[in-house]
């Protein structure tokens, strides 16, 4: 599917029976959700970060070949964020089932739970020393960066703060996937996927900074573009709370979800 326009590289579908099974749960899980309607709060949305994490962490396992030929086509793109989705939501409705007032402890425990061996068994692969420095580097030059972001975001449009921690979320991932796809690209000599980033990495004629070089415009239009989106989600977040902050937590799983996947593919395969 990577050859359609717009559709990022190394886009596949699962076979027949996976498919079955992944849109099986997907509907059976959603269908208990509608008829539920749990609780919805800025808690359970920030519980939901490690899942967020865990899909790619998946992912990250098919693109190494590391696991089971039974499990790797659940893992694929974009199939694995169905399969996770599912898998989350379906522990959503148990904790609300079990213990109403214990769901965002119960998705954040179970999420970093999943994540934790997943991420390990990746690791377990084997670590390149220059892409786990390169990760750990992202990292850390996104945090001011994302906190610098927010700050200003929330000094310049003082209602974006209503989004609180999930709009600030929102802002880090995609700063996160901005810095991480800059280094990889400039430091790793990784490519990107998505045509639209791709064109935006590979602009020519740019100006070169340290360590991100001329990946620094992908970065700002990703800045950009999660702090204009959270600042009109504000709105919508007053308005319809339970609404507001999924939509939202959507749209941070969007950055922080490929920044996961930059990460962990780094520490194994820079």
């Amino acid at each position: 599917m990577g050859g359609f326009p717009l559709v990022p590289a190394g886009t596949t579908l699962p076979p027949l029976p996976h498919l079955i099974a992944v849109a099986l749960a997907v509907g059976a899980v959603a269908g208990g959700l509608r008829r539920r309607r749990p609780a919805v709060t800025d808690r359970h949305v920030l519980a939901l970060a490690p899942w967020m994490a865990l899909g790619s962490a998946a992912h990250v396992l098919y693109v190494v070949d590391a696991l089971p030929s039974a499990l790797a086509p659940f893992a694929g793109s974009p199939t694995v964020y169905l399969t996770v989705g599912s898998l989350a939501g379906a522990t959503w409705l148990a904790s609300a089932a079990i213990r109403p007032q214990r769901v965002p402890t119960a998705l954040a425990a179970s999420g970093a739970s999943l994540l934790v061996p997943v991420a390990a068994l990746a690791l377990a692969t084997g670590v390149s020393p220059d892409g786990a420095f390169w990760s750990g580097a992202s990292l850390a030059l996104t945090l001011p960066i994302a906190a610098a972001a927010w700050s200003g975001l929330t000094r310049l449009r003082p209602e974006a703060a209503v989004t609180g921690g999930v709009g600030a979320l929102a802002v880090f991932g995609h700063a996160l996937d901005g810095v991480s796809t800059a280094i990889g690209t400039t430091q790793l000599g990784f490519g990107e996927r998505t045509p639209v980033s791709r064109f935006l990495l590979e602009l020519a004629g740019l100006p070169s900074v340290p360590v991100l070089g001329e990946g620094w415009l992908f970065l700002l239009v990703k800045l950009v573009v999660a702090s204009g989106v959270t600042w009109l989600f504000a709105a919508y977040v007053r308005e319809t709370p339970a609404e507001g902050y999924l939509f939202l937590g959507f749209v941070a799983s969007l950055g922080l979800g490929p920044a996961a996947h930059n990460l962990l593919l780094f520490a194994v395969a820079g």
